[in-house]
């Protein structure tokens, strides 16, 4: 696809720049007890910047998971969030690959990534993205 403007005035390569980017891996230590409980964490001052306009997007991301054999540690997290502060991507395209981005550090049983991001415009964006491991 060529990288052009579209009508909405940004290209595929901003769409899609989040599969690029490079970020810290995540780290994980070993789960330590029973396979059937959910940890739920929340960062509620979640920033980026909009790759259309420069502007900052400000949220909250949650993630809850089922841990399998993995747990996910925090302070690497927080790090990990950081580098997020001043890339241009999408809300769409954050929530996914934050998914993702769990999902390869620790393999859980499921994992559900949301992302709740302040009104712009009046309009307000709530991204949901969710994974479930195959039996």
């Amino acid at each position: 696809m060529k990288n052009t403007a579209t009508k909405f005035g940004y290209t595929q390569d901003q769409a899609q720049s989040v599969r690029n980017i490079k970020l810290p891996g995540i780290e994980a230590w070993e789960n330590q007890y029973r396979r059937d409980y959910t940890i739920i964490i929340e960062h509620p001052e979640f920033t980026s910047v909009c790759p259309k306009t420069g502007l900052p997007d400000f949220g909250a991301i949650t993630i809850e998971y089922v841990p399998a054999g993995l747990c996910l540690e925090l302070k690497s997290l927080k790090y990990y969030f950081l580098q997020y502060r001043n890339r241009g991507i999408f809300m769409e395209n954050i929530a996914n690959r934050v998914l993702d981005d769990v999902v390869r550090a620790v393999k859980p049983r499921s994992c559900t990534v949301t992302a709740d991001f302040t009104p712009r415009g009046g309009l307000s964006s709530v991204i949901v993205a969710r994974y479930k491991a195959k039996k």
